[in-house]
């Protein structure tokens, strides 16, 4: 199956300011893909030009195998986009803009059934302007799929959601991927990419520094681990590469189970924190 995504070369640049400096990109069709980065690195840039909405520079960009530059209605009704807010539709209810926009797709998903799926049955008919923002955000997310996309683009689409709202929408992003549907996610939350992507990209200054799995990311599958155990009322750890062989040898010296035993690797955020002091450059004082 070809890619859903293939970028090659791609730049875009404002004025003096670069903004995406040759990325070489391929999302595989069927997958959740997490562009991850600080604020100002090129994620946005990077989503919008693979959207349609803005011109490159330079570079090769495909997506579902036609460059986003000359799309075409055909190629618009394949692709669902959740924005980081959407307005001007307060006079609404959920049920009626979710009518009029699932009108301008080819085979829409059902309007009750996106309304159920995001969680806002009690609000269907209620205005929009009266939603709280974590409702308006399941809204924004409703709109992005009502559409059935090939390729959905989702934009820190948990912000403003509480804890429960988040897992409920983790829960919606997989069932989308079990029917196939490829999904482009930016995230700030480092435990949504963990739980969500197949793979991780982290974007600095405009070039992609690090490409792999999330348990993989930056070496994390192989980086030493911290054991952390209780023997005569001290706390004692140690880094090793063989935490198994070091367990052993404390259950063998204790006889039996370690008191207060932990294993931990380099979290995704470690990971990504380290990535981000390593690759961004010190601004002189």
């Amino acid at each position: 199956m070809a890619p859903a995504v293939s970028v090659r070369g791609l730049t875009k640049s404002y004025a003096h300011t670069h903004a995406v400096s040759g990325i070489d990109l391929t999302i595989e069709s069927g997958e959740v893909f997490a562009l991850l980065g600080p604020n100002g690195a090129g994620k946005t840039t990077t989503v919008e030009i693979l959207e349609g909405f803005r011109d490159r520079d330079a570079g090769d960009v495909e997506v579902l195998g036609t460059d986003p530059q000359r799309s075409t209605a055909a190629w618009r009704d394949r692709i669902g986009i959740v924005l980081q807010s959407s307005g001007g539709l307060d006079l609404l209810t959920p049920r009626e803009i979710l009518r009029s926009t699932s009108r301008l797709y080819a085979r829409p998903r059902p309007v009750a059934e996106v309304i159920e799926a995001v969680g806002l049955t009690a609000k269907a008919d209620d205005r929009i302007a009266g939603l709280s923002g974590g409702q308006r955000r399941r809204l924004d997310v409703a709109l992005g799929i009502v559409g059935r996309p090939e390729l959905l683009f989702l934009d820190e689409p948990t912000t403003g959601l509480d804890p429960q709202a988040r897992r409920d929408f983790w829960t919606l992003i997989e069932s989308l991927r079990d029917e196939g549907t490829t999904i482009v996610l930016t995230t700030h939350y480092l435990d949504e990419a963990e739980h969500l992507a197949d793979r991780v990209a982290v974007i600095i200054g405009g070039r992609i520094v690090a490409l792999d799995t999330p348990a993989s990311l930056g070496g994390r599958s192989t980086q030493h681990a911290t054991v952390a155990w209780d023997e005569g009322g001290t706390r004692h750890t140690e880094v090793t590469a063989q935490p198994t062989a070091l367990v052993a040898r404390l259950a063998a010296r204790v006889g039996g189970e370690v008191p207060g035993l932990t294993i931990t690797r380099p979290s995704l955020e470690d990971t990504y924190l380290a990535l981000v002091a390593t690759h961004t450059p010190e601004v002189a004082s």
